[in-house]
């Protein structure tokens, strides 16, 4: 029996640039402080930045060069991404960049490919992915969304919830039951019979929102057919980017409780030499590193259909509820303070409360898990 190829986790010196470089761009331009003004605006995010980062190449990072793009792999995009959930970077760079991107890989035409791909590569449109319509339901079998033969295309009827980045996309994916199947169709945000509204959500710095589509007239359909499977590849993209980003936020909260451990000082000695804080932190480091290396085993197999059906599940679930507890256990450490509006700890919270619901809950990703190795 064939040894099993080997699997390296060790990075580049490419990656390694990637990651010191997008460090560097985020902590000078999007700290938190930054963060927290971006927030609460409509827009969500800094279009002068987002400039910069086209600039940069990241918009495009993994789309081919004949597309525009810097034609790297999903690995260079983990690094990135992982850099952007340790800052709670905001805007539409995961709705567009990662999971509207890999759809347009997965599912459509080169033609459609070299028309689309091009522009979100140059940062001169932004799109995202309107596929769920329930708040529990992650399934994509079925759309209650219908596109039906009219006029010179499709006529397109229903309504997305959980929709990323929706107001600050210009190009909506929207997936919707046909008579061959499921379709992905793109759609112009600015359409008639689009209307786009804002969700309440916990984490104000991914805004998300609701896409109402009533008689909508659209005539691109991505791929010849059944979009279904190619759906379900890039999604597991996406779920394996997500569970990086995750990390990321994940290492960050442990870098917190770590650093305050060590400068808080409690009847003249730091609290980290306690015990309680000690236990704390080496726990939140295994859980760190547990996350890790599911993710990072995620991403590196994400092309492999028979892999991914295995590891994208297994990883969304671990650092999805990695995250959620790191996050709670930076609170504890910090006390009192660490509930103030004032501490970013609150913030990195509910980025977890949101990313673990944002692709499928936990409980989702262990059904699917389940499935795939025949529980």
């Amino acid at each position: 029996m064939a040894d099993a190829p080997r699997v390296s986790y060790a990075p580049t010196e490419d990656q390694d640039l990637i990651r010191s470089t997008a460090r560097q761009f985020l902590e000078e331009n999007l700290p938190l402080d930054r963060v927290r003004e971006l927030m609460v605006t409509a827009e969500g995010f800094d279009s002068v930045v987002w400039k910069e980062m086209a600039d940069l190449g990241w918009t495009g990072l993994t789309i081919a060069e004949e597309f525009g793009g810097a034609g790297l792999t999903n690995v260079e995009m983990s690094v990135l991404v992982e850099e952007m959930g340790r800052l709670l970077t905001p805007g539409p760079f995961f709705a567009s960049a990662v999971l509207a991107t890999s759809v347009i890989q997965e599912t459509a035409t080169p033609d459609q490919q070299a028309e689309l791909l091009q522009m979100l590569a140059a940062g001169e449109r932004t799109a995202t992915l309107a596929v769920f319509e329930t708040p529990r339901d992650w399934s994509t079998a079925g759309p209650g969304t219908t596109a039906t033969r009219g006029g010179d295309g499709w006529v397109l009827e229903g309504r997305k919830r959980a929709v990323l980045s929706a107001g600050e996309a210009d190009t909506l994916l929207v997936t919707a039951a046909t008579g061959d199947g499921v379709g992905v169709f793109a759609v112009d945000a600015g359409a008639d019979g689009v209307e786009i509204s804002v969700e309440p959500v916990l984490d104000l710095t991914r805004h998300q929102g609701s896409v109402s589509l009533d008689t909508v007239q659209t005539t691109t359909r991505l791929g010849d057919g059944d979009s279904a499977e190619g759906l379900q590849r890039a999604l597991a993209v996406a779920r394996a980017m997500l569970a990086c980003e995750q990390v990321g936020g994940a290492q960050r909260c442990m870098e917190m409780a770590v650093d305050y451990a060590k400068s808080r000082y409690q009847f003249g000695r730091p609290i980290g030499s306690y015990q309680a804080i000690k236990h704390r932190c080496a726990n939140m480091l295994m859980k760190v590193e547990h996350a890790k290396s599911v993710a990072y085993h995620a991403v590196r197999v994400a092309d492999d259909v028979d892999e991914a059906r295995v590891a994208a599940p297994l990883a969304a679930s671990v650092a999805s509820e990695a995250y959620v507890w790191v996050a709670g256990e930076n609170i504890q450490v910090h006390g009192g303070i660490g509930f103030t509006w004032e501490h970013d700890a609150h913030l990195y919270l509910k980025r977890a409360k949101s990313s673990s619901l944002l692709l499928g809950s936990p409980r989702f990703h262990r059904d699917r898990l389940g499935k795939a190795i025949g529980v």
